[in-house]
């Protein structure tokens, strides 16, 4: 457990000043330090039982449940759009300059709540958490810790907040460079905390003026700011509430630069260390590189843009100065399906309840982007996750949408506990998506997987364009056409302005019907048991694919086209330069043959002038 005791001191004040920052400033080995301490109770220590301590190793192998920096900020981001409900409207994120040294600070400031001298011990310490997990992102009090560690060995918190008619400020320091110059073998916080008397704000003191003037030393020796008046400037575009932390000392990579990049984009934060598209041509190489499946990987803006799934009313993120364009990723999807799956967990409420949303990506087919993005709680936990094999040709071009509340996130909410909820959930995604795929492939260029959806599909569009010979039953009481076929039946029906259509059933199953909204333009399964895991399916009218379907083999070929020119563009100038070449070797060659044709006629002249 995190701890402000009494009595802190000022060790090492000189060093403090001087501020020095660790000797490794490598995330993943700066844990790997001697620790030289004994745990028996000493003299000084008045309490009726021994107590358990917390190293300040631990804030660094605690942080390690983030592998990817991006995590962490998130976490942060988190944090801030959970204070939505106390009305946040916003949540900063930027580069500051330290004034000790003048490197770079992350900021993250949001104009929440805020939190009282009471809410920032929370903060600061293991496990405690008020939030309440039906409504919030947050729940297992530990991501402020995670995320600031693994983003830098530093972190100061600024907050002001009003409650009771009282309004306070508070400053706390999570410091894993005091910890480690002054080898603690407790994890110690230094919080000073102000209250407002008459207008002015006046120090909050819990135990004694020495306890807190202690802290305060601590806090000027060891934070960015090396004044009293600079850390009380740090609160004046927080507002009347709100919460800044500076993260401070940021981690560097194995090349000895900052894991954050700043300067490559004056408006996004990146990551240095990217992973490169392997397995693509150059020209499909270029697409995919500018594709928010792999730009998220490295910027931030890309990231945050798809980090929540709803979009925000009146909320903002603010990166570098300017807001975050939410991107829906459903609304880029072209011949989109919409599965319901109801996971049997023994939960009545509409936790227990996955809509998903599957159709193809806008690329398709030129690349193969596929996966399926899984949200928690309007939060991303899973971007593009592979369910299908990366080789596989079933499924390319697929990407689905589902926000699964039911299964719990792990504790770095960047992925899913294996628990048998979450395989069932894989194995019923990776169901949809082959099924998907063989009744949709057609429509993107590929050849249909069975021939009958072919024939199904020609019939169809046939049926629409006029009245076939002995096809037709009419009943001009309702009005209603019936197409009948083989035993692989499709039945298009119209009856009252709203348009029917029965597909067969795989293994001999009844036919699932659909019902035309003529409003909506989508087809409503009609409802019928499933077993288990019932779903409730919208997708396309057949008819109505045709021109899209011409549009789509037009776009292929004009691509494919495209690339076809781009190769002979290069082949032809590879033609032009050896051409080139050739032209400078016969220059060379004439010139050459002329001079020598000139010291022929010289030596030719005195011969003829003789005779």
């Amino acid at each position: 457990m995190l701890m402000e005791p009494a009595g802190l001191g000022r060790e090492s004040p000189a060093a403090g000043r001087n501020f020095e920052s660790l000797e490794c400033r490598r995330f993943w080995r700066a844990g790997n330090y001697e620790v030289k301490s004994s745990l028996l109770p000493s003299p000084q220590e008045s309490s009726e039982f021994d107590r358990a301590r917390v190293h300040p190793k631990f804030l660094h192998s605690n942080a390690t449940s983030h592998k990817w920096a991006f995590g962490a900020i998130a976490e942060l981001l988190d944090n801030a759009v959970d204070e939505i409900c106390n009305g946040a409207t916003f949540v900063k994120v930027d580069k500051m300059i330290n004034p000790r040294d003048n490197s770079p600070m992350l900021l993250v400031q949001d104009d929440g709540g805020g939190m009282d001298p009471e809410g920032i011990r929370h903060c600061m310490s293991l496990g405690f958490s008020k939030k309440n997990s039906k409504t919030t992102i947050g729940q297992y009090g530990n991501g402020f810790k995670t995320s600031t560690m693994r983003l830098g060995a530093d972190a100061i918190v600024f907050t002001r907040a009003s409650r009771d008619c009282h309004k306070t400020q508070s400053i706390g320091l999570l410091s894993y460079t005091f910890l480690r110059r002054t080898m603690k073998d407790d994890i110690i916080v230094p919080m000073v905390d102000f209250r407002s008397y008459e207008k002015e704000m006046q120090p909050l003191v819990y135990s004694s003026q020495d306890d807190w003037d202690d802290s305060l030393g601590v806090i000027l020796d060891w934070s960015p700011f090396s004044s009293k008046v600079q850390l009380l400037q740090q609160f004046e575009d927080v507002g009347s509430h709100g919460t800044k932390v500076l993260i401070y000392n940021l981690w560097m990579n194995d090349n000895g630069l900052l894991e954050l990049d700043f300067d490559d984009d004056d408006e996004d934060i990146r990551l240095r260390d990217r992973s490169t598209s392997e397995g693509f041509s150059r020209f499909h190489k270029e697409i995919v590189q500018t594709h928010i499946s792999y730009t998220l990987r490295y910027s931030l803006r890309a990231y945050s843009s798809i980090l929540y799934l709803r979009t925000f009313t009146n909320f903002q993120i603010i990166l570098r100065g300017k807001p975050v364009e939410q991107i829906k990723i459903a609304d880029e999807l072209k011949f989109r399906k919409a599965v319901t799956y109801k996971p049997q967990t023994g939960l009545a409420s509409e936790d227990a309840v996955a809509r998903t949303t599957i159709g193809f990506a806008k690329e398709a087919p030129v690349l193969g982007i596929f996966g399926v993005n899984v949200y928690h709680k309007n939060r991303l936990i899973m971007p593009f996750w592979k369910v299908l094999q990366e080789g596989s040709s079933r499924g390319r071009c697929v990407v689905g949408i589902i926000e699964a509340n039911f299964i719990e996130p792990a504790h770095d909410k960047q992925d899913f506990e294996r628990t048998p909820l979450f395989i069932r959930l894989e194995t019923k995604l990776r169901q949809v998506i082959i099924e998907y795929w063989k009744g949709h492939c057609h429509l993107i260029g590929y050849q249909p997987i069975a021939p009958e959806i072919g024939n199904k599909h020609k019939d169809a569009i046939r049926h629409s364009r006029g009245p076939g010979k002995n096809t037709q039953q009419k009943s001009s009481g309702q009005g209603i056409t019936r197409v009948p076929h083989s035993k692989h039946e499709l039945q298009v029906e119209t009856s009252n302005g709203e348009q029917i259509v029965a597909l067969p059933a795989p293994n001999g199953s009844p036919a699932a019907s659909f019902v035309q909204d003529p409003t909506r333009g989508s087809l409503m399964e009609d409802a019928s048991d499933f077993g288990q895991d019932h779903e409730e399916i919208s997708c396309i009218d057949v008819e109505d694919s045709n021109l899209d379907e011409k549009m789509v083999e037009e776009n292929l070929q004009l691509f494919n086209r495209c690339e076809q020119l781009q190769l002979r563009q290069a082949e032809l100038k590879q033609t032009v330069n050896e051409l080139e070449g050739e032209l400078e070797k016969a220059k060379r060659r004439c010139v050459r043959l002329s001079s020598e044709l000139e010291e022929r006629r010289k030596q030719q002249n005195p011969v003829m002038s003789i005779h």
